[in-house]
């Protein structure tokens, strides 16, 4: 008996103890807990994929959303569907000990239901980025110290575009158009907020929410000086009722996004500081992104 406790001891001392369970409180206030480090990953929202493979953990995804195209890799992995709508039963059967989704995917009860555990998480602003990197580094067990290094990068990376920013193109209007709802970027969205950083005043006030749905009669009025949207969304912008008065427009200050730079762009995740040089190279009237030429 002596011996085994002394060795118990030592086992305990030398680190063999059962190791404490994982823990994040996700964004329905639920704490989710994981035994060991989950090895068997499926992500349903593109910006938590880019997350967990920017966090060192990209093998350890086995299946993602339709949408969830970068780093590279991903593309070759096993497709659940959408974000909002994703098959039940091929995640399933992708046996996951861990699947991220965002709030509005209609699955998490279904699949904790079924014992299959589910962290619910998607940023809104800059701040609930680095929150959210902060939780998927937690569940993945990454050390706190690499999710802080991660935002101090993306962060960085943003203070730079700012610094790039010619003082000239500073303070002006800025409509940008998420797609063709319309739905626009308002200033209380992750995107506004680079916007702001970046010197530029979004037409779209807080107060009408983070991503609101408005009419081209507002925009018209706002007269922007700059507008940036997808190529998709901006085809045939400049015929919409009374668009060709907008000085914007008038100016050729139109900075149309290929659907690579649009992914960058609509996605909060580790990629906000090339978003943020995309948006400052068209303040800047830079042709890269004003072309929407491809990087």
């Amino acid at each position: 008996m002596r011996r085994l406790l002394l060795w118990t001891l030592a086992l305990c001392a030398g680190g063999g103890a059962l190791a404490a369970p994982l823990e994040a409180v996700d964004d329905r206030g639920t704490t989710v807990r994981l035994a060991a480090p989950p090895q068997r990953i499926v992500s349903i929202l593109p910006s938590l994929t880019e997350t967990v493979c920017e966090l060192g953990a990209c093998a350890r995804l086995v299946g993602v959303d339709r949408y969830s195209n970068w780093p590279a890799p991903v593309r070759a992995l096993p497709l659940v569907g959408g974000g909002i709508d994703p098959n039940v039963e091929a995640i399933v059967a992708l046996k996951p000990d861990l699947v991220l989704a965002a709030p509005s995917s209609r699955v998490a009860s279904r699949l904790e239901s079924l014992g299959i555990t589910v962290a619910v998480l998607e940023p809104k602003n800059q701040a609930g980025m680095q929150r959210v990197i902060g939780q998927v580094a937690r569940l993945l067990d990454v050390p706190p110290a690499e999710a802080d290094a991660l935002w101090r990068r993306i962060d960085a990376g943003v203070n730079a575009a700012a610094e790039s920013v010619p003082a000239a193109a500073r303070g002006a209007r800025v409509y940008f158009e998420v797609n063709n709802g319309p739905y626009a970027a308002g200033e209380s969205s992750f995107m506004g907020e680079t916007m702001a950083r970046l010197g530029a005043r979004n037409i779209i006030p807080a107060a009408l929410g983070p991503f609101p749905k408005i009419s081209p009669e507002f925009v018209v009025r706002a007269d922007p000086q700059v507008i940036m949207v997808g190529q998709r969304s901006g085809q045939g912008l400049e015929q919409r009722p009374g668009w060709a008065a907008i000085r914007a427009v008038r100016e050729g200050r139109v900075c149309r996004f290929d659907a690579e730079q649009s992914d960058i762009l609509v996605r909060p995740g580790p990629r906000m500081a090339e978003a943020a040089r995309l948006m400052a190279d068209c303040l800047a009237r830079r042709p890269a992104a004003a072309a929407g030429a491809a990087r």
